[in-house]
């Protein structure tokens, strides 16, 4: 279950002798010891890949450029399994190894196992996929620090983009866990303010592959679009959707749907689906084209939305060690606490209210662009939109 990453850690210092400058050596600063919780194996394992990609990324280039506040980034890596006893087990164990600066969990569920424990290990977590409001409301923790969009910021920018979606009858499609729940009730919630309805709702167990009866079931109830809110499984039930010739007749309307490991597997049967985006290379501020530009030099391909997330996690654990000037977790995350940090989307402020970062949003169509089916940004929505904290909150 559990892996360290050793020679990727020898490596990571060969090329510090050569890059750090003697005098950040003769500092004798403790090093920054992360550890990167991800899904390996299990249903997440493919999203788990680009998590690890974005956060790898991140410490090998700043480690080349001399490291953090002159000191040595060392990662090492657990397997959740896609679970959260097993992401709890790999968590813990990272974590009493002085790996204690987490980051990388997937589901919510996964992220509030870890979450609960950061005390106790004297860890702290930084966010960079899970969604669920439960994270930034009364589970909200003052050593957890989430820099993506939460469902709050989705659903209330999705209230916005509802006005414009074609149709008044609608389906749900989603997965039977916290963040698909979530999802669901805030969608029916967006659309019925708006006079529209919702005919059908279906939540599907984690570890599904067989969607034909809930292909059937969308069929029949011939509604206008369906609202797809599915992550492990969105690959098998785009191929049988396609199969079954629900797509692309009935439109699909996605909430993190519209991923690249989605896209790559299906063909062309995302074809001009839209849904929200974390992140795109589309994202006109300085941060991200550097980004872009130092991935692609290195990878020869444009990083996927999920590759872009990891590493902005990664980039505002990085500044939370240097306004910290320490490597001790509950410093790290209390220097965060209400600052204003570099990210993919400009210069970006934590909230102190419940340490969420406040970021724009987006709404992305799949089509082809620089020679690849990709989600491209449509349109983009301001930090206005994002709710205030929950007074569940209590930091």
């Amino acid at each position: 279950m559990f892996k360290r990453t050793q020679l990727h850690q020898l490596l990571a210092g060969t090329v510090l002798l050569a890059a750090l400058p003697l005098a950040a050596y003769a500092q004798g600063k403790e090093p920054i010891k992360i550890g990167l919780v991800t899904s390996k194996s299990g249903g997440f394992a493919t999203m788990g890949a680009d998590v690890a990609s974005g956060i790898r990324f991140a410490v090998d280039e700043a480690n080349a450029k001399g490291g953090v506040d002159g000191r040595q980034i060392i990662l090492a890596e657990g397997d959740d399994e896609s679970t959260p006893d097993a992401g709890r087990r790999a968590a813990e164990k990272l974590a009493r190894d002085g790996h204690n600066l987490l980051i990388g969990p997937i589901t919510s569920a996964i992220s509030l196992a870890i979450n609960q424990n950061l005390v106790r290990w004297d860890a702290a977590l930084i966010g960079t996929i899970s969604k669920a409001d439960k994270l930034t409301t009364d589970a909200c923790n003052p050593r957890f620090v989430r820099t993506n969009h939460s469902d709050a910021m989705d659903l209330a920018m999705i209230s916005e983009w509802v006005k414009g979606i074609e149709g008044s009858n609608f389906a749900i499609l989603a997965a039977d866990y916290l963040w698909g729940q979530d999802s669901a009730k805030s969608f029916e919630a967006a659309v019925t303010a708006q006079g529209k309805k919702v005919a059908l709702k279906l939540f599907v167990p984690l570890g599904t592959k067989d969607y034909a009866p809930y292909i059937q079931q969308l069929k029949a109830a011939n509604v206008d679009a369906i609202w797809v809110a599915e992550v492990s499984g969105a690959v098998a039930f785009i191929k049988q959707a396609a199969d079954f010739n629900l797509i692309p007749k009935t439109p699909l309307i996605g909430h993190a749907l519209v991923s690249n490991f989605v896209i790559n597997a299906t063909g062309k049967a995302m074809t001009n689906i839209p849904g929200n985006v974390g992140f795109t290379p589309d994202i006109d501020t300085p941060q991200t084209k550097a980004f872009v530009n130092a991935f692609k030099a290195k990878y020869n391909r444009l990083p996927s939305d999920t590759e872009g997330q990891a590493y902005n996690g990664a980039m505002v654990l990085f500044q939370g060690v240097t306004l910290a000037k320490s490597v001790q977790p509950e410093a790290v995350t209390k220097a965060l606490r209400g600052a204003q940090v570099d990210t993919l989307y400009g210069k970006m402020t934590i909230r102190a209210a419940d340490n969420q970062l406040v970021i724009p949003n987006y709404v992305a169509r799949v089509k082809t662009a620089d020679g690849v089916l990709r989600p491209v940004i449509e349109r983009s929505y301001p930090t206005t939109l994002v709710p205030a904290a929950s007074p569940l909150c209590k930091m």
